[in-house]
């Protein structure tokens, strides 16, 4: 079984890029981040055509969190319970697999900005809200997926420049204290989980040649509870999207589980 997350920038945009991607890796469940489009204007049929099921969480202009998935899911979540948020951030379901009920929790974290600001102390209430829904959700679903684009890189190996860019946004301290409260929660970080080339990012800056000079981050992860990490078998970023004509800034990663 495959499940992959990818940030597209814009569904709209991105349709056609997804579908032909789906084509050449027909994976079981797909979260996609930042649809940029409202719940009305969602590509169902599009993605029923390819044999695919679609529940999302949309809003005009910003954000948007979707699942693409083989067979329906169920028990469908939108957004964290009990936090006041206007933002489509989250989507969560559960998809029924040979080994059992599997929870996907689909996540655009919240970007931020510098320390001291507002939007960084949105970003801290924001983590601190997730972690405590997904303690609850562990207690529910033994077998969970946390995924998405965390826009946090938990070590200096995720960062093109961890010197240069130390204690700035996705690099700060309090923020990979949330990543790691996430791992303490009893989730593992499933690329680490396996021997990586060096400089392996998931997200490059479209200004100054930042993917074709690698200067990237791994900010979209995919984490798993303690019942499935035996059965993960692989995890890789695809960097193959990247390279597309007008592609988003982000490319997959696509876990494997038996």
């Amino acid at each position: 079984m495959k499940i992959a997350t990818w940030n597209v920038n814009s569904l709209s945009v991105r349709l056609p890029q997804v579908l032909e991607w789906l084509q050449a890796n027909p994976v079981d469940v797909l979260g996609l981040q930042e649809l940029k489009l409202t719940e009305d204007k969602f590509p169902h049929d599009a993605f029923e055509a390819a044999g695919y099921q679609s529940v999302c969480f949309g809003q005009k202009t910003y954000n948007g969190v979707a699942l693409i998935t083989r067979k329906p899911a169920d028990e469908v979540v939108r957004n964290i319970p009990g936090h006041d948020d206007e933002q489509a951030r989250v989507i969560a379901g559960t998809v029924d697999t040979d080994a059992g009920p599997l929870r996907v929790i689909n996540c655009y974290f919240v970007n931020g900005q510098a320390p001291g600001t507002d939007k960084f102390a949105y970003k801290m209430k924001w983590l601190t809200a997730l972690e405590n829904w997904v303690r609850s959700e562990l207690q529910k679903h033994e077998r969970l997926i946390v995924m998405g684009d965390f826009n946090v890189a938990p070590e200096d190996r995720d960062s093109y420049d961890p010197v240069g860019l130390k204690d700035t946004i996705h690099h700060t301290v309090e923020e990979r204290a949330h990543f790691q409260g996430m791992l303490d929660l009893g989730l593992t970080d499933t690329f680490r989980m396996f021997e990586q080339a060096e400089k392996s990012y998931s997200w490059w800056d479209y200004r100054m040649l930042g993917f074709q000079k690698n200067r990237g981050l791994r900010i979209d992860h995919i984490l798993v509870s303690n019942a499935l990490k035996g059965s993960v078998s692989a995890c890789a970023i695809d960097r193959v999207p990247r390279k597309n004509k007008q592609p988003s800034d982000h490319t997959p990663v696509v876990l494997t589980l038996g």
